[in-house]
């Protein structure tokens, strides 16, 4: 297949960047390979384990000799071990749910395989490879979405990854977007349908919570386009109301002490800079709904929470953010499963168990992300609210009708759509890092609920994409509604191709017309970054 570029994996040096452009890239666009130093060490390491571990005479070792779980004193013959392996992968093969999507399987894919790539595993690199094959021909195994509470790792996910990958008779797999019985799909793309899985691949193999970091980087991508999207809407709605800059001005943020409410903070005025709507001219020029004492122009002199307040929130989302993408690129290039072999300095190795595959740095960033996307659709649903309501957003017809009232009911179902979004994320930030349900007879007695906690916060991130989605739609409709009176029309220099952008695709709803697939066409531009990048490309990249 041709290759546009290749990404090496070495354990310790993969971006969160590289993850994301490998899970949303067609097969073969971009070829995944083994780098030397971790073809190496996996090779060594392998060879030391099959002449010195893989005998009935050697001490037991956790996983490579004995049960796992609380089967960890239970010795396993080494007439047997081969056998072992297939066993592990049928009694971990018990998730529930729908598959997961292509991109988390990409992901899970190249993680899996850059943790093991550290070279302390002790699987054969063979396994590796067979991975990356899968990876690079795009045969993306049938994995069902729930069944793992991240503990000792994402067993059950993990172990359907590995059914597809040696031809399980009953897995499946996805090739060219056609569900097959996995033996067919590795056919078809060119590998053996089968493949033997030999002493220590097994538990190497589906150790560690990488489901649910896969969900995290995504989920993490896509929050931190959205944070800056919001930027965007923002100052949209900002446009639309006429709202005033002074709480955006450099010196008030200067002293807060927050670089990311700083930057915000710029943003805006980068976004509505040469905006004549923003200005005490566009707010002394009264809307027909526009209700003032004596009929007469009053300085606004500051606007609500919600509009004045926004580098304040984006800002303590984006720290938040940040956080969370620390902690996800440590992960990114950590070795999660058990057990771990090292050097034990006498030119031999040894064996030592631990917890690397609980997934609690994992579900706390997850948490994390989940709490301060709420935020950004929280307060962007809120100025959604002040757009419709004619007593709040100082002049625009109620309800943005464009049409003849009465006759037209305008977009207030618009706006419930975002507050009913809204809502969802309220209960969906309940943190899943709190929870725990003792599993394997009490020796999984903590567990993370990691996979939970990214999966839920993805689903945190959608609706938080079709809330700033709602937002643009209504700032638009408020713009064009606004424009009918004011003589001061121009937007900002950023501001204006955003509108610009959403009006091709969305145009002003004059009288009552089906939202529904507005509303889908506004998300679809926040959540692709397409209206975000449509914006940098005229003005530069946001902060």
């Amino acid at each position: 297949m041709p290759s546009a570029d290749t990404l090496i994996l070495d354990g310790s040096s993969l971006s969160l960047e590289d993850v994301v452009r490998v899970a949303r890239s067609a097969p073969g666009e971009i070829t995944v390979a083994l780098s030397e130093r971790a073809r190496a060490a996996t090779t060594d390491l392998r060879r030391y384990i099959e002449d010195h571990w893989l005998t009935d005479e050697a001490p037991a070792i956790y996983a490579v000799n004995t049960g796992v779980g609380r089967l960890k004193d239970v010795r396993v013959a080494a007439a047997d071990l081969e056998r072992f392996q297939f066993l592990i992968i049928n009694a971990h093969a018990a998730g529930v749910g729908e598959p997961l999507a292509a991109e988390e399987v990409r992901a899970l894919l190249v993680l899996r395989v850059n943790a093991l790539a550290k070279g302390c595993s002790g699987l054969r690199v063979e396994c590796l490879d067979r991975m990356l094959w899968m990876l690079n021909r795009g045969v993306h195994p049938v994995i069902p979405a729930q069944g793992s509470v991240g503990a000792s790792g994402d067993l059950a996910p993990c172990a359907h990854l590995v059914a597809a990958m040696i031809g399980h008779p009953q897995a499946e797999a996805f090739y060219q977007e056609e569900r097959l019985p996995a033996r067919v799909a590795l056919e078809r793309a060119g590998l053996s349908p089968t493949f033997e899985l030999k002493p220590k691949d097994a538990v190497a193999l589906i150790n560690g919570s990488t489901l649910s970091l896969a969900d995290a980087v995504l989920g993490l991508n896509d929050a931190e386009v959205l944070a800056r999207t919001a930027d965007i809407s923002a100052s949209l709605s900002l446009e639309a109301m006429r709202g005033e800059l002074g709480a955006f001005d450099d010196r008030i943020h200067q002293v807060r002490n927050s670089p990311n409410q700083i930057d915000v903070a710029a943003n805006v005025r980068r976004l509505t800079l040469g905006s004549e709507r923003t200005t005490e001219a566009a707010r002394a020029e009264l809307l027909p709904d526009e209700s003032r004492p004596g009929g007469q122009y009053q300085p606004r002199i500051q606007d609500a929470y919600s509009l004045r307040c926004t580098p304040q929130v984006h800002g303590a989302a984006r720290d938040i953010l940040a956080t969370a993408r620390r902690l996800l690129e440590r992960e990114a290039n950590a070795a999660t499963d058990n057990p771990l072999v090292f050097p034990d300095g006498n030119g031999g190795f040894e064996v030592v168990s631990g917890g690397n595959f609980h997934g609690e740095p994992v579900a706390f960033a997850a948490d994390l992300i989940t709490i301060a996307v709420a935020e950004i659709g929280s307060i962007s649903e809120r100025r959604c609210y002040r757009l419709t309501d004619s007593a709040m957003s100082f002049g625009l017809p109620l309800n943005l009708v464009g049409g003849t009232l009465g006759l037209n009911t305008g977009m207030s179902l618009v706006h419930c759509s975002a507050a009913a979004l809204a809502s969802e994320n309220k209960v969906l930030c309940f943190p899943s890092s709190v929870d725990s349900l003792p599993t394997k007879a009490n020796q999984e007695d903590h567990v993370s609920m990691s996979t939970h906690g990214s999966r839920k916060m993805r689903r945190v991130v959608a609706n938080a994409q079709a809330i700033v989605g709602i937002e643009l739609l209504c700032a638009a409709q408020g713009v064009d509604l606004a424009a009918r009176t004011l003589s001061h029309s121009a937007l900002g220099v950023g501001t204006g191709p955003a509108w610009t952008l959403l009006r091709q695709h969305v145009p002003v709803t004059e009288e009552d017309e089906l939202q529904s697939p507005n509303i889908t066409a506004a998300t679809k531009l926040v959540a692709s970054g397409a209206l975000l990048s449509s914006v940098e490309k005229l003005i530069g990249a946001l902060a």
